[in-house]
């Protein structure tokens, strides 16, 4: 029997051409397989991501790395499975249609109550220059509230819970997790940063401590699907596809935030990989409208706290504002708070692959996102003109920003797990600040995977 060995990459100036993966990608590339400069300029973010965590370890000598490379190529299987075949691509098309569908749901919600103030039929006495008035409280944060009833009637329907254990069998088979906390990490993709780990509960305190902040760091790594849809809702006038770029942002997200974690807090010798006992999850509900009702007192309870924290940490950025205005213009304009978080983090934006032109905007998002929320810079990113920001930086820029890790949410997360397994409490505090700074590097990592691959892989087809 004889082989035919296939063409060899080559170097052309400033691409270098891949061919391996050229049967799966052609769908998606129309026959384009090169990688260019622009994409090897997004590794560095993946070696300051890897990098800052080992520094930082409480164990370098013990760096994890088959799962570094494992959870890689999880990553860059999914975005080649979701973007590149064509059945998941137009499935992923359509959750772009699912996403207007429940807007526009929730909208007519939000009119039956609001009236005008939900931005229909807008009185003739209020110009808005022919747009539709636009209020985030009645247009963004009830799709919070819509999103949660779907997901807890989902829920009882278990067409959640499958989803769940299937992406728990990937993460457990790939990164070398037991089965407990496999399922948690992938229940938090879907349900949150402290709504995820109450599926293992009754489990929590037998948790490694490395286990225990490996969930802590993933539940700051993704968002929860009350807020994907409300994202992907900011970001549809600006990014084309911004509801699958959100999904899929959440879903790869998770093995970073994993690797991320074992780094900063190695794997224990006691813990074995396989399967762990798992008692039945304790979120139950005892009919289809029992779902939709609790879910909607859930929906509240985040939608409530969403609002305050926006109006709290806006306010303490404006009042921080108002301080630095006392000082000199720096290159002709005023100092402000998100120009000084720009300058800081412009070079973690340009190790993620956007450009040096566009580094201090997007630097200035990713300051935001830590120091406020990721709302406030999703909001941000959506009133960004169009001819200041490249579609592949606000591609990038969308994966960086999809996550909960920010100042604000490592209360959350601490309150919530400390609630979830009090007699661990004095262990979660301890624990906080390095899974915010893991859940942080773990999204720019995934940003950076994202700039790695070629633009065209993402273009609509």
């Amino acid at each position: 029997m004889r082989f035919r060995a296939g063409p060899a990459p080559f170097v052309t100036g400033r691409t270098l051409a891949l061919d391996p993966a050229r049967m799966l990608l052609r769908p998606a590339f129309g026959g384009s397989r090169m990688i260019q400069a622009e994409n090897l300029q997004s590794l560095a973010g993946l070696v300051l991501a890897m990098g800052l965590c080992w520094a930082l370890s409480e164990a370098r000598a013990r760096f994890p790395l088959r799962l570094a490379i494992a959870s890689v190529a999880v990553q860059v299987g999914l975005v080649l499975l979701l973007f590149g075949l064509p059945q998941a691509r137009a499935a992923l098309e359509g959750v772009n249609g699912a996403v207007d569908a429940l807007s526009a749901s929730a909208q007519a919600g939000t009119g039956f109550v609001f009236g005008f103030l939900s931005g229909a039929g807008v009185p003739p006495y209020m110009p808005v220059d022919g747009q539709p008035l636009f209020i985030f409280a009645f247009r963004v944060l009830p799709v919070i509230l819509l999103i949660c009833a779907l997901s807890a009637l989902l829920w009882h329907w278990r067409v959640l819970k499958w989803i769940t254990r299937a992406f728990g069998f990937v993460f457990q088979k790939t990164l070398d997790l037991r089965g407990p906390p496999a399922l948690a990490t992938a229940a938090t993709i879907f349900m949150g940063q402290v709504e995820g780990p109450i599926f293992i509960r009754a489990y929590l305190d037998k948790l490694s401590r490395s286990e225990l902040f490996m969930l802590m760091a993933v539940g700051l790594s993704c968002v929860s699907g009350s807020t994907m849809v409300a994202y992907a809702a900011i970001l549809k006038a600006s990014l084309p596809n911004a509801a699958a770029h959100v999904l899929t942002a959440s879903i790869i997200s998770a093995p970073a935030g994993v690797l991320l974690a074992r780094i900063l807090v190695p794997a224990q010798a006691e813990e074995r990989i396989g399967d762990a006992p798992l008692e039945e999850d304790e979120r139950r509900y005892d009919s289809a409208i029992d779902a939709v009702i609790r879910g909607t007192g859930d929906g509240l309870t985040v939608l409530l706290n969403v609002a305050a924290t926006l109006i709290v940490f806006v306010a303490l950025v404006a009042l921080v504002d108002r301080m630095l205005s006392v000082l000199p213009a720096w290159d002709g304009q005023p100092i402000t708070l998100e120009r000084l978080l720009g300058a800081v983090f412009a070079p973690v934006a340009w190790s993620l692959g956007v450009p040096w032109g566009e580094a201090g905007k997007a630097g200035g998002l990713l300051g935001v996102k830590l120091v406020l929320t990721e709302f406030s810079a999703f909001l941000d990113l959506g009133k960004i003109p169009p001819g200041e920001l490249s579609e592949r930086t606000r591609m990038i820029m969308t994966y960086a920003l999809c996550g909960f890790a920010n100042v604000a949410s490592v209360g959350i997360t601490v309150s919530g797990f400390s609630t979830l397994v009090p007699s661990r409490r004095r262990e979660i505090l301890g624990l906080g600040w390095r899974a915010l700074l893991a859940g942080f590097l773990a999204t720019c990592m995934t940003a950076s995977v994202i700039g790695a691959l070629p633009a065209a892989l993402f273009r609509a087809s």
